[in-house]
This record gives structure tokens, sequence and C-alpha cells, in this order.
């Protein structure tokens, strides 16, 4: 009998601006973003350490990215993993926003 790996799906979360990976139906990782406009302002992703090592992260974001591209929204990376995850997935860079002084400053006011 062969091994094989959990089912996992992506949904965004509109109510708790996030987009989430389940795996088998938990909450294996999200990733968190607030709408500024037309940026998709992405500032923290993280995977359970139960689920780590498992590509999860990376899966989440790129569907993550899709689902901007599709909006027709911008992706601003604030998030260091969503940062380094379009460093080697260029696909994306037509539509991603440099992180400026102004996103950092209203991010803070909105986080709070």
């Amino acid at each position: 009998m062969s091994q094989h790996s959990p089912a996992s799906v992506v949904e965004r979360n509109d109510a708790k601006n996030r987009y989430e990976i389940l795996v088998d139906g938990k909450r294996a990782g999200l990733t968190a973003y607030l709408d500024r406009g037309e940026q998709r302002v992405f500032y923290h992703t993280v995977v359970d350490d139960a689920f780590a090592g498992q590509g999860l992260a990376s899966r989440l974001v790129q569907e993550a990215l899709t689902d901007v591209r599709t909006a027709g929204k911008r992706i601003v990376p604030v998030c260091p993993y969503v940062a380094k995850f379009l460093t080697r997935h260029h696909e994306f860079s037509d539509i991603t926003d440099p992180v400026t002084s102004d996103v950092l400053q209203w991010l803070d006011a909105e986080l709070g």
C-alpha cells in the first residue's frame, strides 16, 4: 500500500485577511495580508512546526500570489518569506511593488 501525502488546500479567509493552507481539514499555516487600495500587503507567513518541511509555505504563497493576480491586485512583500519567494519566482515581478516607508508606516498604523 503506497503512502499518499495528506490532501492540502489553500483558501482565502477574507474575514481574517489571510490565506490559509489546510491539511486534512486542519489549518497548517497562513499568510496574512491587508489591502491598501489595489495593493495586497503581505506581512506575515507561518507554518505550524508539525507541518514543517513539506513545502507547504511555498505552495501557500504561490497560490496566494496567483489569487492576487486573478483579483487584479498588486503584491507588496513586507513579509520576509514572501519577499524571498519572489526572488525565485519572477513570474510575479510584473505585479510586485516595492516595500516603501509609506507602506510600512501605513501597515504599522493598521496593525496598531
